[in-house]
């Protein structure tokens, strides 16, 4: 099985700097070399190649955005934004591995944590420890702040008890940052950020999601049992959570749509590559004007999706407002990726239903874009909401 992208179906992208182009092109480089090779055996596996993950780290794209004083990249979200994409369209698993990292946890430091958290865990995040945000519960989903993990105050400290499902990175993560409400009756004003280490007592990581797809990024449980914090573990002001949750989370969808783009793009390139050798009547597939104007159709709106992600990513550079377009880039670059890895498949015809065949894993990576980081619901009620304000 061929999971080697040869050909690039792209256009000209919009105008990148030099410092860009030159970082995308590294990371398209070392995704075809390094990741390509790994991703059957890790979807069959369910697991993240070790080896892998450190390679993320020594290339810098585990801390593209912590500052080079902490050891990182000190590059920009939009940086970010392409690095996503680029690993998404290789593999989607990987692409979250490193969105996660990126636009979730590092940017919500970067925002929030004290001087003192980001001395100490910059140059961690930045050279060997993965992030997880830990925000979703059994009860609170697209309900976001409905939290039922609670975290009391003791002394000086706090102490958390409940448990966390859905969280990104579970399994390899060293570093958690974790939503819990200190006062139920203060209702979302109550709920407070905590930076909690992995080797925490108290804390547990519990069971594995066995996933439809992005099988090699893990999903897991994570549990608290009088798990205890000193008060230099609270993120923010007490009671802030739910600004910082839902404003990471804002940022967050762009890389989201960055990973559906990456998804489609992939799907397109090696699809591209089939039709060109697939012959029937004695001629390519390729050749027919049907499959042409498939193709034609799968590429003006992967551009599309790419052209939102892009514009989303450098409002939110430039200190712009980007909610709207946040929630559009999302939404569309979702639905997008799910109608190009089915047109994919439909092209590739019964190869394209076995695993001998890249194209059937894009298809089920793209299911995820629609639910996670906000449904598509979500995303049209944010986007009405904005646009009847």
């Amino acid at each position: 099985m061929s999971t080697t992208v040869t050909g690039d179906t792209r256009p000209a992208l919009t105008i990148l700097s030099e410092e860009e182009t030159m970082f995308r092109d590294a990371v398209r480089d070392f995704a075809l070399s390094e990741v390509a090779p790994r991703v059957h055996a890790m979807d069959e596996e369910q697991k993240m190649d070790e080896e892998l993950i450190r390679q993320l780290f020594e290339l810098g794209l585990m801390g593209i955005e912590v500052p080079e004083a902490h050891g990182g990249t000190g590059s920009t979200f939009f940086t970010s934004v392409l690095v996503v994409e680029e690993l998404s369209r290789i593999d989607p698993a990987v692409g979250v591995l490193v969105d996660v990292q990126n636009t979730l946890v590092i940017n919500a430091l970067q925002r929030w944590a004290t001087d003192a958290q980001k001395a100490e865990w910059f140059p961690k995040l930045a050279t060997d420890t993965v992030g997880a945000y830990a925000l979703s519960e059994a009860g609170s989903g697209s309900d976001a702040f409905a939290l039922a993990c609670r975290a009391e105050k003791d002394g000086d400290d706090y102490v958390l008890n409940g448990h966390k499902l859905w969280i990104t990175n579970g399994n390899e993560a060293g570093l958690f940052l974790v939503f819990a409400t200190v006062d139920a009756e203060a209702g979302y004003k109550g709920i407070t950020g905590f930076l909690v280490p992995r080797d925490t007592p108290g804390f547990s990581v519990g069971k594995k999601e066995d996933k439809l797809g992005i099988r090699a990024s893990s999903t897991t449980e994570i549990l608290f049992e009088n798990c205890r914090l000193p008060a230099s573990s609270v993120m923010g002001d007490v009671g802030k959570g739910y600004k910082i949750a839902i404003e990471t989370l804002n940022e967050g969808r762009i890389g989201i749509g960055a990973q559906m783009v990456g998804l489609a793009q992939g799907a397109m390139d090696h699809t591209v590559k089939y039709v060109k050798e697939r012959e029937q009547f004695g001629r390519p597939i390729g050749e027919f004007q049907g499959v042409q104007f498939q193709l034609a159709e799968m590429a003006t709106e992967i551009e599309a999706a790419r052209l939102l992600v892009y514009n989303a990513a450098r409002l939110k550079d430039a200190g712009e407002e980007f909610l709207l377009q946040a929630a559009q880039a999302k939404l569309y670059s979702s639905q997008v990726a799910q109608k190009v890895a089915s047109m994919a498949i439909d092209l590739h015809g019964g190869y394209g239903f076995t695993r001998e065949y890249p194209v059937e894993k894009y298809y089920r990576d793209a299911k995820i874009g629609t639910i996670y980081e906000g449904t598509t619901n979500m995303q049209l009620q944010t986007i009405a909401k904005l646009l009847l304000r």
